[in-house]
């Protein structure tokens, strides 16, 4: 929190900030009007009167100004255009390539990756590619048979699934805090499929 001063001389308008780092605690306090300043600095009053109490404290009377404190309360909503979240894609097998599915991801219109069945778990992260505001996901799943007319499996909890979402990482690991997009093959599944999907930032 952020303590600031109002003052008004004839047509003049001051403001004045201090931080609180600059309102440390004293022994002796500084008022003008009688309101507390202490900490205020690089300011000069003219035509007034200073007297001393009993306690040191500094007493200011300066007629023409007008003082009030001010409270400025800090803004921690992340600023406009900057995404302050981290955001993954990453990649889900049951039984690797048990599915035999490609899946193509594009982003915001432009292709970026294609993720096979038979790879092994993808984790990429995505921040830096990502627009603040809403983006377009298209996710395209090709069914691509090893062997034609003889899938390698026909099991529905043979599953391939695609997560997009916001998460963190640390040096050996990501984890998905809030899955935002979840796109899912089986091994059961024999047709292509294509899939939009809108992934708003934050």
């Amino acid at each position: 929190m952020c303590l600031g001063f109002l003052m008004r001389a004839n047509a003049w308008v001051l403001l004045l900030t201090l931080t609180a780092g600059a309102l440390q605690a004293r022994a002796a306090e500084v008022f003008v009007n009688g309101t507390s300043v202490d900490g205020l600095a690089n300011q000069r009053f003219e035509k007034v009167n200073v007297r001393l109490d009993e306690k040191g404290n500094v007493h200011i009377d300066a007629p023409g100004y007008s003082v009030k404190r001010v409270t400025v309360t800090p803004n921690n909503e992340p600023s406009e255009g900057i995404i302050s979240k981290k955001y993954f894609l990453v990649t889900e097998q049951t039984l690797i390539g048990a599915t035999e599915y490609d899946i193509d991801f594009f982003l915001n219109g432009k292709f970026v990756r294609t993720m096979h069945s038979g790879d092994e778990q993808l984790i990429s992260e995505l921040t830096k590619t990502l627009k603040p505001g809403k983006n377009q996901v298209l996710l395209q799943a090709k069914k691509k048979l090893a062997t034609p007319d003889q899938p390698k499996s026909t099991a529905k909890t043979s599953v391939f699934r695609v997560i997009l979402g916001e998460g963190k990482s640390t040096a050996d690991q990501v984890v998905i805090e809030k899955p935002l997009i979840t796109f899912t093959r089986t091994a059961a599944d024999q047709n292509d499929v294509t899939q939009e999907f809108t992934l708003t930032t934050r």
